[in-house]
């Protein structure tokens, strides 16, 4: 397995972040992004998960709410990845991937845009 910090690892996930368009990033609302080292033992190879109401769910009833959670995992990804580069471009593909889920966008319409 790739060998990377915790907080290295967040840093990418940091980096990935920064590289959201701005114009998408003003439109997310009540979101946070973690890092976590694994995932549930039940899906140990889950890369990240949205949890939370997208935006395109929410109407009058939204308010007072925990925010939605995006979890980055560590683990799963340096497992997969044979090179730093890789753990990059894994780690902004799931970074957009979970935001994508923020807006609405089902894993489908992911896959078949290239971030499944």
């Amino acid at each position: 397995m790739l060998e990377m910090t915790r907080e290295e690892f967040e840093e990418l996930v940091a980096e990935a972040l920064d590289r959201i368009p701005p114009e998408l990033t003003r439109l997310m609302d009540n979101v946070a992004v973690f890092v976590e080292d694994e995932p549930d033992p039940g899906d140990p190879e889950l890369l990240g998960l949205y949890e939370g109401t997208p935006l395109t769910d929410r109407g009058e009833w939204y308010a007072g709410v925990l925010p939605d959670r995006i979890t980055i995992y560590r683990g799963p990804t340096l497992r997969m990845c044979d090179s730093r580069e890789d753990v990059v471009a894994e780690t902004e593909i799931t970074v957009v991937h979970e935001i994508a889920h923020h807006f609405g966008i089902d894993d489908a319409r992911l896959h078949a845009l290239g971030y499944g």
